[in-house]
């Protein structure tokens, strides 16, 4: 019997990891980093546009690609537009772009700063606290995490891309095609 789970086992790791293998990592998105098991991220705690506490499980059922990011990070600050962009062309009821500031400045600097840059379709979400980049296990900034409509982790990218090209594009449309 245990020989048995052991290979069901088996089958399963292999059937998932074919499955993220198909998701077209080309040009920039060669470092996007596939999880090796997708595993349900951490329900860490953030607030929302409004002040309210917030988890991942409020966007349960869509993809969501979470963007740790700062005010006073030069690459997370290039890199701002392109996910506004990203989340003008491919936001709604199937995917959402999670920009989380890990910013100590509070609501008032990070809301300046999209307003300043014209992202006028990021939400501006905050942890001043941090906890939220540790519980995900990001170390630095800025760093993507791409989530599954089940709220496990797809992969990462650290550092700035610009996800508004054509090759993120393709990865995030694959990760929305999955079912």
């Amino acid at each position: 019997m245990k020989r048995v789970l052991t290979v069901l086992a088996a089958i399963c790791a292999l059937a998932a990891s074919a499955h993220a293998a198909d998701l077209p990592r080309t040009g920039e998105m060669q470092k996007f980093t596939l999880s090796a098991e997708r595993k349900p991220a951490a329900l860490a705690e953030f607030l929302d546009p409004k002040d309210r506490p917030a988890t991942l499980e409020a966007f349960r059922g869509k993809v969501v690609l979470v963007n740790l990011w700062a005010t006073w990070c030069v690459p997370c600050r290039e890199e701002m537009p392109a996910l506004d962009r990203l989340q003008d062309a491919r936001g709604g009821k199937d995917f959402t772009v999670l920009a989380v500031a890990q910013d100590r400045a509070g609501r008032a600097k990070v809301e300046a700063f999209l307003g300043q840059i014209g992202a006028a379709k990021l939400a501006p979400y905050l942890d001043t606290s941090m906890k939220s980049g540790r519980a995900w296990g990001v170390y630095g900034l800025p760093t993507s995490i791409l989530i599954d409509r089940q709220g496990r982790e797809i992969g990462r990218f650290i550092g700035g891309a610009e996800w508004d090209q054509a090759d993120a594009l393709r990865l995030i449309d694959a990760a929305i095609a999955e079912k």
